[in-house]
């Protein structure tokens, strides 16, 4: 049963952390875009990769604090054709990524069409070079991780005693779809639908693992397709 400790720190970075992001870090980062660019992109994600493992050690050092088992939120592996199901989810996910990446290279009005819809914010987190897309990469599999476990682990296994498991899940969606206000609504609202892919591949396998997986995934070929559409170095050549 969650504690009032476990109920704090789920304020703390569902309410809590959003709320600075938007009111204190979006306008601080404006400003940085303003002067550097490039400077306040690397900026934001060294210090959104080391916030996120803070809050994710808070959150595991409660958990063996209270000694639970790891298989409470779901931290287990599947089994059976739930494995299969994963592994084939994933696999599909892949693939459609790989080909819409290759579909990118060869397309310059396909490359020049998604340009145009990077707007606000969105357009300065993205990678332009292979450095940068390599620290991207990194990023990626941060947010994988840690938002799987503070949002689909550590959220639904808090509220569920009072609301079940759907209920919890539903105010997941919510609170993940608020961390990312600085995408702006059509942001939060694509966030949300990707949570919400997430938290029923994570009903379906009955583990966190193939939720974690197809979120760094996503995220990663996510910023190899911005690189392709923006990158500095080289230019592509037309298709034939």
């Amino acid at each position: 049963m969650p504690t009032i400790f476990d109920l704090v720190y789920v304020v703390l970075f569902a309410v809590g952390l959003p709320l600075y992001g938007y009111f204190v870090f979006l306008p601080e980062f404006r400003r940085q875009v303003l002067l550097d660019p490039v400077k306040a992109r690397r900026d934001l994600w060294i210090s959104g990769i080391v916030e996120l493992w803070v809050i994710v050690a808070i959150g595991a050092a409660l958990w063996l604090w209270f000694d639970r088992p790891w298989s409470a939120m779901q931290f287990n592996a599947p089994e059976g054709w739930r494995l299969w199901a994963g592994v084939a989810i994933v696999g599909a996910m892949l693939a459609y990524q790989g080909l819409g990446i290759a579909q990118l290279r060869r397309d310059s009005a396909a490359r020049d069409a998604i340009r145009a819809s990077f707007t606000g914010e969105v357009e300065h987190v993205l990678p332009r070079t292979r450095g940068e897309l390599r620290m991207f990469t990194a990023v990626s599999a941060t947010a994988g991780f840690c938002e799987e476990f503070l949002y689909r682990g550590f959220l639904i296994w808090a509220l569920a005693p009072w609301l079940g498991w759907w209920g919890a899940a539903g105010v997941s969606l919510v609170c993940f779809g608020l961390g990312h206000a600085y995408q702006g609504w059509q942001g939060m609202l694509k966030t949300g639908i990707f949570g919400a892919i997430y938290t029923a591949v994570m009903w379906l396998c009955d583990s966190i693992w193939p939720a974690i997986a197809m979120h760094a995934l996503w995220d990663a070929f996510s910023g190899v397709a911005a690189w392709v559409v923006l990158r500095e170095e080289a230019p592509i050549e037309p298709a034939e």
